[in-house]
């Protein structure tokens, strides 16, 4: 069975959690391949809210086998912080049992946090992100599969340590390392990851041999991208279908089905120009209905209608085999709901978003404008999802303004609506008919 990519395809923060888990009840492996605990993804299920910043998607799924890819940076403090409250609520431990480390993954270490926490210009997490893949670039930094083999290298702790205390010194940080407490973090990361290190592409690639299915679970959005995103406000990795199967430790040729995932309206968290942001009651509107705030940082969102620009550049990067619409439901109650479909740059119409940070900014909308629907407490959409799914109503269930929005964004981007989403619940989604 080929894997199946799930990828944000805005500014992230658009539902990757919730499908993943959702479409995870099919699956063998679920893979992180990008990014670190500057994600964040929420699921619910029922009563319960479950948060999670490293641990993929699928750890609610019992059958899942959950791997942390190579191409990741990884924070072993967070990811422990994790397992402790999952063990706390189910009283399971999947290290070594479900739960793999890639030995090609880098380790996020103190030093990297306390350089990340110095930025006052991109708006970063502040999560030692950007500064441990810096260090993978520059081929200085530390795998997990290098872990056991500095343990005991007292010449590696000593030049490792001057080496992060010069830079820390020379970016104004009054934060310093020692080499004892370098080399007590090596050893405990040896101690708490032992039997999860793995290598996981030939895991997945194994998996994948055997005909079973594999989610490739991407973090953050295609407007993220350090290549394809709104440079210099994006992140430190590739986000993109590209890096899904690289990052994983797999050839492209397993990938067949790449499900892009998108609000209904967008949202973006952080510095950088966001072309239909709202500042008015709509957007009030949107941030309130919605809960607009960060998983990871806690950060109110900026939110704006939808950008059919944002997403013919992610289709074009990405090759959506479908879009999963997202928070439908948080567009009932207005009256009027506008699609950009198009920029004005400098009093010329431009159909395709321009590379430089300065001339987006300079970016207005141009809307196409649909009628609203009318909007339902959460319990009501549920209600609509189910039937929906119980008797293969698809879209048909939905208010007729809501089915016409549904249209019009299928044909605007080129792509089919898979799936939409009309509720925080794992079973607020109505499939495609």
């Amino acid at each position: 069975m080929p894997a199946t990519v799930v990828l944000g395809a805005q500014w992230g923060d658009e539902g990757k959690g919730k499908l993943v888990d959702r479409i995870a009840e099919q699956a063998t492996w679920v893979a992180r391949f990008q990014g670190g605990n500057n994600a964040g993804h929420t699921v619910v299920l029922g009563d319960q809210i479950l948060k999670f910043h490293l641990l993929p998607s699928g750890i609610t799924r019992k059958e899942c086998n959950l791997v942390l890819g190579d191409g990741m940076v990884v924070d072993p403090w967070v990811l422990d912080s994790e397992l402790t409250g999952w063990k706390d609520s189910t009283g399971e431990d999947p290290r070594g049992e479900r739960l793999y480390i890639s030995e090609r993954a880098h380790v996020i270490l103190p030093y990297h946090r306390f350089l990340d926490g110095l930025d006052k210009k991109i708006g970063t997490t502040g999560r030692g992100i950007g500064p441990t893949y810096a260090d993978k670039i520059n081929r200085i930094g530390l795998r997990f599969g290098d872990v056991a083999e500095v343990m005991n290298d007292a010449d590696w702790a000593t030049s490792t340590t001057e080496r992060m205390n010069a830079t820390l010194e020379a970016a104004g940080s009054d934060e310093r390392i020692t080499v004892s407490g370098l080399q007590s973090d090596i050893e405990w990361i040896w101690d708490a990851y032992n039997t999860s290190i793995r290598n996981t592409g030939l895991m997945l690639d194994n998996a994948l041999k055997l005909g079973e299915h594999v989610i490739l679970e991407g973090a953050q959005g295609c407007l993220l991208d350090i290549d394809q995103g709104t440079f210099p406000f994006v992140t430190s990795s590739v986000t993109s279908r590209g890096n899904a199967s690289h990052g994983a430790g797999i050839h492209p040729g397993h990938v067949e089905e790449v499900i892009g995932i998108t609000k209904a309206y967008i949202t973006r968290v952080g510095n950088g120009a966001m072309p239909t942001e709202l500042e008015d009651e709509a957007g009030e509107h949107l941030g309130t209905v919605g809960h607009e705030f960060g998983t990871t940082t806690g950060r109110k969102r900026r939110c704006g209608w939808f950008d059919a620009v944002v997403m013919r550049h992610a289709n074009r990067i990405n090759g959506f085999t479908g879009l999963a619409l997202t928070k439908l439901d948080v567009l009932g109650g207005l009256d009027e709901i506008n699609i950009c479909v198009a920029y004005e740059l400098d009093g010329q119409e431009i159909l395709e978003m321009p590379a430089s940070a300065t001339a987006l900014a300079r970016c207005k909308p141009i809307y196409v404008s649909m009628p609203g629907f009318p909007s339902h407490s959460l319990e009501e959409w549920l209600g609509i999802a189910k039937m929906a799914n119980d008797r293969g109503l698809g879209y048909s269930a939905l208010p007729a303004a809501a089915q016409q929005y549904i249209k019009k964004i299928e044909a605007i981007v080129g792509v089919p609506c898979t799936s939409v989403g009309v509720g925080p619940d794992r079973d607020a989604t109505i499939d495609a008919v």
